[in-house]
């Protein structure tokens, strides 16, 4: 597997050193220089196959011969352990509950896949890690609870303070060891700058041997695939499917259309957006033009300039009527988020998380447009537990909460209010690992 950076001018490298490295040098994104194409053929009788089942299926044809396959099998089936349950909420209308892993969000997908194959690289290697991650609420958790206490590797976390719930901010403030948290007096667009600003300084990246676990790293995205070759399994045989996409920095949204690129049989995607907007005036306009970041009751969408279109305009080589035919974006309200929470309770009895519900807005918004017969699912990314006060305001009723988050309100914060200020943040990196290691 070879791998290219989006800007075109950094050396291609294999998915060790993409992986480890996170980001190339030239300030792009790695991405495979070929996606192989899966036939239609394949994709026969794997209905009654297991989530598990599909994602080594997947894994073997995009990774290839880069890994071991017993060692990758070991991989997808040690992390992915955990089920996505297909909701059926009326005739071609459908969720994808990507929450059921060990911190509620559907980060634990990238998180706890990126994290094996980091230390299945790393045990060849006697230098220690450190991996630095910008956080708008459950990358955080996810990256923190699946690094805590692995040997070799150090996370440096980075969140906007005051801008993620308190059961997001619990879940990965208060694991300490291993686990350095920045609170930055800033935006979540802050902390990824800050995190760029640190692969781009030569002084770091000769000292210390760095790597992201933010989508930048193609690792987060590579799983993210297999759950869109799993719905299509399910959907064998039966209407064309539009997948709605609650989107940020658009990772998950990028995976879903890398697996389009080879076979899997998406219609449509749709990326469904709160008031940062910037990727919906893009696919209006054909302009890309980044804003600041605003505040939303859908957090971890708070995003003004998504790391991963590049990627997306790698991917369709800056063809935007060929994205539109495959993408279509619609940007919603906090209002109408709210009321798409309360009018999905009422109605099904089904309860959404906001950025869930952000999804489902996309979907309807999509379908309003077409009203052509499909099938529609979009993707529910996190608990609604973990926004629960906001919740129970909005349809009256308490919001129970599972036994994992109970405890993690239990737990202490412990964290460093740092400025929004590179050059603090690379005393502060050398200071705490580089001079402390010598």
């Amino acid at each position: 597997m070879v791998l290219l950076s989006t800007n075109r001018k950094a050396n291609s490298v294999s998915l060790r050193e993409a992986v480890l490295k996170g980001m190339p040098e030239d300030g792009g994104l790695y991405i495979p220089s070929e996606l192989p194409t899966i036939s239609l053929d394949r994709f026969k009788g794997i209905r009654s196959y297991s989530f598990q089942e599909i994602a080594f299926f997947a894994a073997q044809a995009l990774l290839g011969d880069e890994i071991d396959p017993d060692i990758l099998k070991s991989i997808v089936f040690d992390t992915l352990n955990f089920d996505l349950p297909l909701v059926k909420l009326d005739e071609n209308l459908y969720i994808l509950e990507l929450f059921h892993g060990p911190t509620l969000s559907f980060k634990d997908f990238g998180a706890r896949f990126m994290a094996r194959m980091i230390s299945y690289y790393i045990a060849q290697s006697e230098k220690n890690l450190y991996v630095l991650v910008a956080t708008s609420g459950d990358t955080g958790s996810a990256v923190a609870q699946s690094f805590y206490r692995v040997p070799g590797i150090q996370v440096v976390l980075l969140y906007p303070s005051g801008k993620v719930s308190l059961i997001q901010e619990k879940q990965f403030s208060a694991l300490n060891e291993n686990i350095t948290v920045l609170e930055i007096e800033g935006t979540f667009d802050d902390c990824q700058i800050l995190v760029k600003q640190a692969f781009a300084s030569s002084e770091l990246n000769s000292k210390l041997n760095l790597t992201s676990a933010n989508s930048i790293n193609i690792a987060r995205l590579i799983p993210q695939t297999f759950y869109y070759f799993y719905v299509c399994a399910q959907f064998e045989g039966k209407n064309e499917i539009v997948i709605s996409v609650p989107s940020g920095n658009f990772g998950n949204l990028t995976a879903g259309l890398m697996a389009k690129k080879m076979g899997c049989p998406v219609s449509h995607f749709t990326a469904a957006m709160n008031a940062n907007d910037t990727f919906c005036r893009y696919l209006e306009t054909g302009v890309f033009q980044p804003a600041p970041s605003k505040k939303t009751i859908s957090n971890a969408m708070d995003v003004g300039n998504p790391s991963n279109a590049a990627r997306i305009f790698y991917l369709y080589n800056q063809n935007l009527e060929a994205l539109r035919k495959d993408l279509s974006g619609f940007s919603v309200s906090d209002d109408e988020t709210r009321e798409a929470i309360r009018d999905v309770f009422k109605t099904y009895g089904y309860l959404m998380d906001p950025h869930g519900a952000v999804g489902y807005l996309g979907l309807k918004r999509f379908f309003e447009k077409s009203p052509e017969k499909k099938c529609g699912i979009f993707l529910e990314t996190a608990h609604p537990a973990k926004f629960s006060e906001m919740i129970e305001e909005i349809i009256g009723k308490p919001v129970p909460i599972p036994a994992s988050l109970q405890e993690s309100l239990k737990r202490k914060k412990q964290t460093v209010l740092f400025p929004n200020d590179f050059s603090q943040l690379k005393a502060f990196l050398l200071s705490k690992f580089f001079l402390n290691n010598l």
